[in-house]
This record gives structure tokens, C-alpha cells and sequence, in this order.
């Protein structure tokens, strides 16, 4: 019970009522509904912040309330003690659901997630790295009832994948598997090695929210380079027939999106416009975020292309996530999908930030 009432009594409610002002600020200037969809973003955060806001209230008021009635309790009162039993069961469920609303109160945190895999140097181990992990996030994504569709998937030469692109969708689907974005490291005995020598393979993640469409990125045409080809691979139902999947390059970045998920050439279009939406403007409030970083002195470390979490089969078996520190020694059973252990632990540590301890 103690660390239960903790949880409440830690709480920094500072944060979260200096951003209610800051919004209601916005909210009462006159200019406030000239731009509509800005609008409508700054209402829906500051709903999401006062809920949180009361929820605190509340649940620190269920907690007062029952440190207050177990300091009066006889100990022999069997009735008051199961009454007050039911009350911590129910402090404790309030206290989980504060808990959740801190954890995915980001901007994004309720859309789908976009999931891109790529391996790293080291030809046919890397691409079998890649493949692992596209099938952990698949595992991972069915043992959580979320939907999963093949948006784009590049067969390895020999074995493996070249790239692979995936749309999981789901509550809080985003808001989950954002912690997964960055490198990835595998250490094993190598089944592509006639002599069993040990290899390190890498692979990088890259998760973007799906966004609507009406997410505020211009993009010109001219920077646009679209290519079609006949789809194939996980994703391609009309193989050889016509040529509907479609590959998006942006020449002034070098991003490129593929989709051959839809039998359609256009809605592959629409589809790869709004994955490259997505990334141009998780870019610029990456961007953005470095720029304050080193205006007020602090070095981020999570960045794009970074070494987050290793996997190691051998000399022994260990997932450790580097930012955390949490392991795991069932390597096996997060490759079948376990990765809640990883994934709360980090969004704990980016709740903390809020004012969860």
C-alpha cells in the first residue's frame, strides 16, 4: 500500500497546470479561431491536460481520504477494514488509469503507428536481423489484438529482408511503439557461418505516427520523384499483374516510401504521401528539439541512428534496452513479441518528466 499512496503523493502537478495556463492563454486570444485546425489541436491538448489535471485531484483526495480512515481504525473491526480494503483496491486501479493518461498524453500518442525496418551493413546476417524483428513486432502486435498491414516488404537475396515497412494499428498504437525507434543490436552465432563464429548485426527502426491529412506539411511535386513496379514480397497480392505499387523519392531529403499494400496505384500514392508527411515532419520537431537542446545546454541522448537496445543468443542470453537499463534474460520470448517490459520501462522514464515517480 505504501508504494501505491506514493505514487500520488509524488506527483508534480507544477507541469501539467503551467500548460493548462499556457493554453488557456491561447485560448482566450481574440485571433484564437482564425486558424481552425491550430484551434481545434490547442482545445483537444488542454481537455487532455485538465483531465489529467483532475484525475490527480480526485485520486489524491481517494488517497487522503483513506490514510485518514486507516489512522482511526480499530484493528479488530473486521467491517471497517474491508471497506477499506475495497478502498485501496480502488485507489490503486485510479492511481494505473493516472498513470496510463500521463504516459500517453504526447501529441500523437492515440494514432496509428508506422513502423519502417531496414538492416544495417553485413549483407545476409543483417537481413536476417531485420526479418527477426519484423517478425517480433507482428508477434508483439498480435498478442496485443492490434491490426497489422504489410505496407511495403523488399525480400533479402538469400535470406532476410532489404526493407520493410508495417502500419499497426490500435489504441495507443503510437504512443507504444515510439520507444522502439533507433538502432538495434543482435549478437548470436551466426547460421550463415560454416565455421559458427560469433556475429553483431544492427538493424534501425524508424516509427512515425500515421497522421490525418490534414497535417499541416506542403510538399512540392517538383521534389517528387514517383516511380511504379508490379508489387511482390509479404505485401503484394496482384503479383505480375499490373503495376500498382508505388515508390516515392524526395529528392531534397533522399527519403524514400514505398507501399504495394493496396491494389489501387493511386491509394498506393496516397498512402506513401502521407508516410513522407509523416517523416518530414517528425524531422522538423526533431529539429526543432535539438535547436532548444542546445540553446539551453542539453544533450539529448536518444537520437536518430543511436544503439538503444542489444540482443544477445551468445556467450549468453540477454536483451538490455540502453536507455533504461531494463533486461530481459528470455531473449526468445521477446523475439515472440514480449517487449511490454522495455516499452513501459521507457515510457515510465519519459513520465517522470511529467511529474510521475
Amino acid at each position: 500500500m505504501n508504494s501505491c499512496i506514493s505514487s500520488v503523493a509524488l506527483f508534480d502537478l507544477t507541469k501539467i497546470k503551467n500548460k493548462i495556463d499556457e493554453l488557456e492563454a491561447k485560448q482566450n486570444d481574440p485571433t484564437f479561431w482564425n486558424d481552425q485546425n491550430k484551434a481545434v489541436k490547442v482545445v483537444n491538448e488542454l481537455n487532455s491536460n485538465k483531465d489529467i489535471y483532475d484525475s490527480f485531484n480526485s485520486t489524491n483526495k481517494e488517497y487522503k481520504d483513506l490514510e485518514e480512515l486507516l489512522s482511526s481504525i480499530n484493528e479488530n473491526d473486521n467491517e471497517m477494514l474491508s471497506f477499506a480494503s475495497e478502498l485501496l483496491v480502488s485507489l490503486k486501479k485510479n492511481i494505473e488509469e493516472l498513470k496510463i493518461k500521463v504516459m500517453f498524453n504526447g501529441e500523437f500518442d492515440n494514432l496509428n503507428a508506422i513502423i519502417d525496418i531496414h538492416p544495417g551493413a553485413g549483407g545476409t546476417e543483417a537481413m536476417d536481423w531485420a526479418n527477426m524483428l519484423y517478425r517480433m513486432y507482428t508477434r508483439y502486435a498480435e498478442k496485443h489484438n492490434f491490426k497489422v498491414e504489410i505496407i511495403d516488404f523488399q525480400y533479402g537475396e538469400e535470406a532476410g529482408l532489404k526493407s520493410a515497412t508495417l502500419k499497426i494499428s490500435g489504441l495507443h498504437a503510437y504512443g507504444l511503439l515510439k520507444s522502439e525507434k533507433g538502432v538495434h543490436r543482435l549478437v548470436r552465432i551466426s547460421p550463415f557461418d560454416a565455421n559458427k563464429r560469433r556475429h553483431t548485426s544492427f538493424a534501425s527502426i524508424n516509427v512515425i505516427p500515421e497522421f490525418d491529412d490534414d497535417i499541416n506539411i506542403e510538399i512540392n511535386e517538383a521534389d517528387l520523384r514517383i516511380d511504379t513496379f508490379r508489387s511482390g514480397g509479404a505485401g503484394g497480392q496482384n503479383v505480375n499483374k499490373v503495376s500498382s505499387a508505388v515508390r516515392i523519392t524526395h529528392l531534397p531529403t533522399g527519403i524514400v516510401v514505398s507501399s504495394q499494400v493496396e491494389r489501387s496505384q493511386l491509394m498506393n500514392k496516397e498512402t506513401c504521401m502521407r508516410m513522407l508527411k509523416g517523416i518530414l515532419y517528425q524531422r522538423e520537431v526533431e529539429k526543432k528539439q535539438k535547436e532548444l537542446d542546445a540553446i539551453v545546454g542539453i544533450k539529448s541522448n536518444i537520437e536518430w541512428g543511436s544503439q538503444i537496445r542489444s540482443y544477445v543468443f551468445c556467450p549468453y542470453t540477454l536483451v538490455k534496452d540502453n536507455r533504461t537499463d531494463y533486461e530481459n534474460v528470455d531473449v526468445n520470448g521477446v523475439m515472440d513479441g514480449d517487449l511490454d517490459g522495455f516499452i513501459y520501462a521507457y515510457l515510465e522514464q519519459e513520465a517522470k518528466k511529467h511529474g510521475i515517480k
